[in-house]
């Protein structure tokens, strides 16, 4: 903005400001005696105090938005940034299991509160859910123009909480502007991870796709009047986990014990016997406080003694799939596919009616 000062009999003084999100300022002019046509241009920076409010905060522009690398393109992460914010510090609690997604695991705690007490505001609508107090509408980092993040004693328009994280919407102006992006990972260009255990290093490298895409145009419809920004933005993560478990191997389901032999653990203090000796609790003695059995001849249980209600318990077992085992531990890997697919859609429209006048409206979905 240009503020402007006149006054007959005294030189004109004007002064460029910039006024920032849910910013209130006070522009003072000292005007000299001269004429009217005569100017003086003003210059200075923003005071470091705020005198208009007891609020204070600090203001993360655009071009941190677009420029700090933000793993996933979530602008929350750079409320970090802010004094005063512990980010990052605990699991996603409740709200992980009722709620679930990404809003479920915003962890900030601004000015000491919980991180429940938080207020979200876009466009200076409310932007806040009404079951954890976490956001409703994610923005793309694209379609920011800046937010701020504020803590301190606030005037009526906000009502409640500790903390307020407002955010500001791109408009549109006289040039026209597009960017289309797009951001992708995948397992080609990971390394391995580290192998805790053999089953993991035989194991093959999980497959893994993470793209993120789409665009963002603002431009004049009727130029200095009507002005239109838009943004498009696709989310498609693929992710395979692979976990190694133990199940019983093909003799062992039909009671062949006798591979466990070749490496018996230590010796059970409850039975006298090393672990991995399977005993007949037919034949065995007490004797004071111990109680000894006698294996199995060659650690087999034979056929006869199964259980035919064991055997229908067998069905819900998988059979062994990882051939690289050794001694049957982690002989199966369990596959589990995770698909994540979101998509997001901002349209703004900006009219400037009058010096006096000027409407926006946006329209936002996921």
């Amino acid at each position: 903005y240009t503020v402007k000062s006149e006054l007959e009999g005294f030189k004109a003084a004007s002064r460029d400001l910039e006024l920032q999100v849910q910013q209130t300022a006070r522009v003072n002019f000292q005007l000299e005696l001269g004429t009217i046509s005569e100017q003086a241009t003003v210059t200075g920076v923003s005071p470091l105090v705020e005198t208009a409010n007891a609020t204070i905060g600090t203001v993360i522009e655009n071009r941190r938005i677009v420029e700090l690398p933000l793993n996933g393109r979530n602008y929350l992460q750079l409320v970090a940034l802010s004094p005063n914010v512990s980010a990052e510090f605990a699991n996603a609690g409740q709200a992980g299991d009722r709620q679930g997604g990404t809003r479920a695991n915003q962890q900030l705690s601004i000015s000491g509160q919980r991180r429940e007490f938080n207020y979200y505001t876009l466009d200076g609508v409310d932007n806040t859910d009404v079951n954890f107090n976490t956001y409703i509408f994610l923005p793309s980092v694209d379609a920011l123009e800046e937010f701020k993040v504020q803590t301190g004693v606030y005037s009526a328009e906000f009502g409640r909480e500790a903390s307020q994280v407002n955010v500001v919407t791109k408009s549109g102006s006289n040039n026209l502007h597009g960017t289309l992006f797009e951001f992708h990972r995948d397992d080609a260009l990971d390394a391995r991870p580290y192998s805790f255990t053999a089953a993991q290093a035989a194991a093959p490298k999980a497959p893994f796709k993470w793209d993120q895409y789409g665009y963002t145009a603002g431009g004049p419809i009727l130029k200095n009047r009507l002005f239109f920004m838009s943004n498009f933005e696709g989310y498609r993560d693929r992710k395979q986990f692979q976990t190694p478990y133990t199940v019983p191997t093909a003799a062992m389901r039909g009671g062949d014990f006798s591979e466990l032999l070749a490496n018996l653990g230590a010796i059970n203090p409850q039975t006298g016997q090393r672990n991995g000796i399977v005993v007949d609790p037919t034949q065995c003695t007490v004797s004071g406080t111990s109680r000894i059995c006698n294996p199995f001849p060659g650690n087999i249980i034979p056929a006869s003694r199964m259980n035919g209600i064991s055997k229908k318990l067998l069905e819900f077992y998988p059979e062994p799939n990882n051939g690289a085992s050794t001694l049957g531990i982690n002989n199966y890997l369990s596959i589990q596919n995770r698909e994540i697919n979101k998509y997001q859609y901002t349209q703004r429209m900006d009219l400037i009616q009058s010096s006096a006048s000027a409407w926006m409206g946006r329209y936002s979905y996921a």
